[in-house]
């Protein structure tokens, strides 16, 4: 699977886009509410991520929020970005659940849904394929 995931990421990079399976991906873009005026580091989208971080670089409420879980654009987001596996990230959330440390970001299905719920919302964060960014959401990140 990781050989998988290079190859598209190489894919990507040289510019050809994938698109069509659910397996592939071309780009991944972190999106915010066009209103969000933040400016974002990696590291400030991964702590918002993680739970280690409940607001914007402005001070204002940040909610994270997942897409669906299995789908191919959340183990893009979590493997480059949060820098886990699927495993990973879930274990990561179990210890947290079980201290009662935190609560795993929720899920708003797939790139439609999470679109959809960003452009409504200013305190929500979330990632979709780039290839469905319009102006309703704003994006801070892209990889």
């Amino acid at each position: 699977k990781h050989t998988t995931f290079k190859a598209l990421l190489a894919g990507s990079v040289a510019g050809i886009t994938l698109l069509g399976s659910v397996a592939s991906w071309s780009a991944v873009s972190v999106i915010v509410h066009p209103s969000n005026a933040n400016a974002f580091s990696a590291t400030d989208i991964s702590r918002i991520f993680l739970g280690k971080k409940k607001s914007f670089p402005d001070g204002s409420t940040a909610i994270p929020m997942d897409q669906s879980d299995g789908s191919a654009v959340r183990s893009a987001f979590v493997g480059t970005l949060l820098k886990k596996n699927e495993q990973q990230i879930k274990a990561y959330w179990a210890q947290l659940l079980f201290t009662g440390k935190g609560t795993p970001p929720k899920e708003g299905g797939d790139d439609a849904g999470i679109k959809k719920l960003i452009s409504e919302n200013p305190s929500l964060i979330g990632y979709v394929d780039s290839s469905v960014v319009d102006g309703s959401v704003k994006v801070v990140h892209e990889f």
